[in-house]
């Protein structure tokens, strides 16, 4: 009774925000799932084939879920709305549920992007008077920042693609790291034997599939490293600054002048205004606010301002909330167009 009673207080909340109520569907097809996010994404579904021979799958994500009934429904311009439910989602850890009960709320179709961001802040932050805790963090990232840093260093167009792609993947992309520090894959030993690869392949039947992938696949591939190479003395300097990058975090006031601080230091042309933060309060009742730069690999969707509350409840600490912007997401499941995206999921 009690968590029904929370659950309806924010509801009341968000709804008094001028966000308008929806229901979503608890099936969708699963090919929308593993196109966004790979085959290997299919390990943590629960799915099964229909009447039809179609593959569906119990959503996983009810942002993903929000986002194909706008695409489906053919829906055009600003929607502010909100929903409840469960997602359903394996976990490696046997003590994770399977079930999360969510609450989420999202602005699509506005191309007021900062003051969809703070909007969105702003209801968390009154869903959040909801709940009993003594003190906590509000953390706010930019995946976006992190992309133009990327596109600024002197590596090959493909590393800064790697590089982008894979930083929602903190175990692989710390590999990417290593391999740009110690220059395994320019050891000119292996580059001669790769070369060698490449003429022999190039006599044979390019439609022959090798560890996944098409011979004419793989030539391309190193015909663009011939092409664009990578110097060996580069990767550990880039490495470097990559790595001081992620560690910066500071109180939110801070967050220009350490970011630009840090671009002066690698002389590397980028400018950022404090008022490209939503917030600029370091304290917003009892939370801490920080900004962190290597905050927001959590989801693969996500394309700028990136955020998660924390709070301290029964002397633990619980993460509640966790939004941000997803701008290129209804494209990525078909949208002939980009459609602005921002949202949040307040955790029950």
């Amino acid at each position: 009774m009690k968590s029904k009673n929370l659950s309806e207080n924010i509801l009341r909340s968000v709804k008094s925000k001028g966000f308008k109520y929806i229901n979503l569907p608890s099936v969708i097809e699963a090919n929308h799932i593993v196109q966004r996010s790979g085959e290997n994404f299919r390990k943590f579904i629960f799915s099964f084939i229909d009447q039809n021979g179609s593959e569906l799958c119990l959503r996983p994500d009810l942002t993903i879920a929000s986002c194909l009934r706008y695409l489906e429904n053919n829906l055009k311009g600003k929607e502010k709305i909100f929903y409840s439910g469960q997602a359903y989602r394996k976990s490696q850890n046997k003590k994770d549920s399977i079930i999360r009960n969510q609450i989420g709320f999202e602005i699509i179709g506005s191309k007021n992007e900062k003051n969809d961001d703070k909007e969105i802040i702003n209801t968390s932050l009154k869903s959040l008077q909801n709940l009993k805790y003594s003190t906590g963090t509000l953390t706010i990232g930019n995946v976006e920042i992190f992309n133009l840093l990327i596109s600024k260093l002197d590596i090959p167009k493909r590393w800064k693609l790697r590089l982008s792609r894979h930083f929602w993947r903190e175990d692989y992309f710390n590999d990417l790291l290593k391999r740009l520090e110690t220059n395994s894959d320019v050891d000119p030993t292996i580059v001669e034997v790769d070369k060698k690869r490449y003429l022999k392949m190039l006599k044979g039947d390019q439609s022959k599939i090798v560890a996944g992938r098409s011979i004419n696949e793989i030539l391309k591939r190193f015909d663009n490293k011939i092409k664009d190479p990578r110097r060996a003395s580069e990767g550990k300097n880039v490495s470097k600054i990559i790595k001081d990058f992620l560690k910066i975090k500071c109180p939110i006031n801070k967050a220009a002048s350490e970011l630009n601080k840090f671009f002066k230091k690698y002389k590397i042309n980028l400018v950022v205004d404090q008022r490209y933060f939503p917030l600029s309060q370091n304290k917003i009742s009892k939370l801490n606010v920080i900004f962190s730069a290597s905050f927001g690999r959590q989801l693969e969707y996500y394309t700028g301002m990136v955020f998660k509350i924390d709070v301290k409840s029964s002397s633990k600490i619980k993460n509640v909330i966790n939004g941000g912007r997803y701008d290129h997401l209804i494209s990525d499941l078909g949208s002939k167009k980009e459609v602005p995206a921002v949202g949040a999921a307040l955790n029950l």
